[in-house]
């Protein structure tokens, strides 16, 4: 073990505990603490039409379904195959995906399953969907480090994680290009905006989608775009 290694074990984290931003019994907390907010905005949403963190998308399927409790079938298999699915991804390459498997499975899945169920108590009470948000969240987070601990625990081979990593990352970079060519077509401003937010961040070697976007963001609330 190196001399940085041994530092870094020695060193005492929130409450006297070793290591706890990078402990294995930690990471179920931060997920449930993210999954309550998650699942508590779903109640936003059902009971008042905003506040769900998800892509507009797959919200969506949500409201489809809130309309007509035959489309539900639709946002509950989206949500839950997601979530399952991430899951899975997050145990062996040790990153939990917020987006597929808390905003859309937690966020989606589980409330369509429910709603479907007859069960709409925890998407009608606010501390109620903190509760069972933080809940669920909790269980994800264990599942995922007990997966993580008899597979990849278990050998010194993260079984392709650097693959997909590094696909992600490659193809991240696509991204930024597109944000800004997206933004030029809404409108000059918005555009400019856009141009300028990544240049800022792409001279600061950083991925310059951040920067497009917020940007674009910023010139839109000055130069809003017309009603359609």
């Amino acid at each position: 073990m190196s001399e940085t290694n041994k530092k870094a074990d020695g060193k005492k984290g929130l409450f006297g505990f070793e290591n706890f931003w990078y402990a294995d019994w930690s990471f179920p907390i931060f997920v449930g603490f993210l999954a309550a907010a998650i699942f508590a905005g779903t109640h936003m949403y059902v009971t008042y039409g905003v506040g769900a963190f998800n892509d507009v998308s797959v919200v969506a399927m949500l409201k489809a379904g809130l309309e007509d409790s035959t489309a539900l079938g639709a946002a509950a298999a989206f949500g839950a195959s997601f979530l399952f699915a991430r899951v899975l991804e997050g145990s062996l390459v040790g990153i939990l995906d917020i987006g597929g498997a808390l905003q859309t499975g937690i966020g989606i899945g589980v409330p369509a399953i429910m709603l479907a169920s007859g069960i709409t108590a925890p998407l009608n009470n606010f501390p109620l969907s903190l509760i069972i948000g933080g809940i669920l969240g909790v269980i994800v987070g264990t599942v995922v480090v007990l997966i993580k601990k008899l597979t990849v625990g278990r050998a010194n081979s993260t079984f392709g994680a650097d693959v997909m990593m590094g696909a992600g990352n490659a193809s991240g970079r696509f991204l930024g290009p597109l944000l800004v060519i997206s933004a030029c077509s809404a409108s000059v401003p918005i555009g400019i905006g856009s141009i300028i937010g990544a240049g800022v961040l792409y001279a600061l070697k950083k991925p310059i989608a951040g920067g497009a976007i917020i940007g674009a963001m910023i010139m839109g609330i000055f130069f809003p775009l017309p009603p359609a």
